[in-house]
């Protein structure tokens, strides 16, 4: 595609976003911003922008790997750990990209992304195979990527939903204006009960994602944060497995899996200065400081924090959900099984 047709996708995006922003059903997130219902999502207007380009003029590679999540349920941490493993032939971690730039560098966010970055397709300025990040629902990536036959890859990472409301209440609470005043628990805690969020209804999205990596389990790895903290050099071979580079036995001599687990640990993380100082400068303009995308990493954290009604409640909306799906997210015994 050349200049002028890139320039020319470009303008059609745009000018058909700005006319969805004057007609889609809009209320206000949790951000304190415009979100518009787009396709059944809720979506603020930069990924609004980010969803119609992604359907309309991205060009997918048979072996990209997409990692999809839900806000706040261990995007971060899943960005180190793919990056890492994938490229641990490329960097020693002595030298390592991480040690200079926060993970949220590591590969290209969707949803902040602008058209000419979607359909760029060199494979010198950009070799394969590519990893992109999204919070986007299974049902707004469009066909030319879900198709088993594409042969893209998933990696979905999912969280208890209590730990994913209050980590995404702290995180609202940094981004927010001092002038605006804080935004009360009970505020977030009724938003997110019904989905009316960024990205909706957290239930959806993950259940979109479990169905389809049901349908199609050699396309979709779907992890669980709280798996992932109990073992991680596990998960670290399975990513490796999933994305074409086995962890070898040498490697396996050497403990490659476990140094990869520690390299991206939160501890190891959260001590290194571009974490503690720098930011994440994104294409739509925003500059947010690194620090903002680590808290605690801890599970369990909701108890901290919610009332026993509030827990009971969001129990009762996983077990509604997910009972005819076999899978189970934070009830009960606030374990994660299926």
């Amino acid at each position: 595609m050349s200049s002028d047709e890139i320039d020319d996708v470009e303008d059609k995006t745009l000018q058909q976003h700005a006319h969805f922003l004057t007609e889609l059903p809009t209320t206000i997130g949790s951000f304190m911003t415009d979100l518009y219902l787009y396709q059944g999502i809720w979506l603020y207007s930069d990924a609004l922008l980010g969803a119609m380009v992604m359907q309309n003029h991205f060009k997918p590679r048979s072996n990209d790997i997409f990692l999809s999540s839900f806000m706040k349920s261990g995007t971060t941490w899943l960005k180190s750990l793919m990056f890492t493993t994938l490229n641990r032939s490329r960097f020693d971690f002595s030298d390592h990209p991480l040690l200079r730039s926060g993970p949220q560098e590591c590969f290209p966010v969707f949803d902040l992304y602008q058209p000419k970055d979607y359909v760029t397709n060199d494979t010198e300025v950009v070799p394969s195979p590519r990893l992109f990040a999204s919070h986007f629902a299974h049902k707004l990536w469009p066909t030319s990527i879900t198709d088993p036959s594409s042969g893209c890859k998933f990696v979905y990472v999912c969280r208890d939903p209590k730990d994913v409301l209050v980590s995404m209440w702290h995180f609202i609470h940094k981004l927010r204006p001092e002038e605006m005043g804080p935004l009360s628990l009970d505020h977030m805690f009724q938003m997110f009960c019904e989905g009316v969020v960024e990205y909706g209804s957290y239930w959806d999205h993950v259940l979109g994602f479990w169905e389809a990596c049901l349908k199609s389990p050699d396309k979709i790895l779907f992890f669980k944060y709280e798996e992932i903290k109990k073992d991680p050099e596990a998960h670290v071979k399975k990513l490796a497995e999933f994305m074409g580079v086995p962890i070898s036995v040498q490697e396996e001599e050497n403990g490659m899996a476990k140094k990869i687990a520690d390299f991206c640990s939160f501890q190891h993380l959260t001590s290194l200065e571009v974490n503690k100082t720098g930011a994440f400068k994104a294409n739509n303009g925003s500059v947010l400081p690194n620090s903002f995308f680590f808290r605690r990493g801890e599970v369990g954290d909701w108890k901290r924090h919610l009332t026993e009604k509030m827990k009971d409640q969001i129990d009762r909306i996983s077990h509604d959900k997910f009972k005819d799906s076999g899978l189970t997210l934070g009830a009960g015994d606030h374990k994660l099984m299926t």
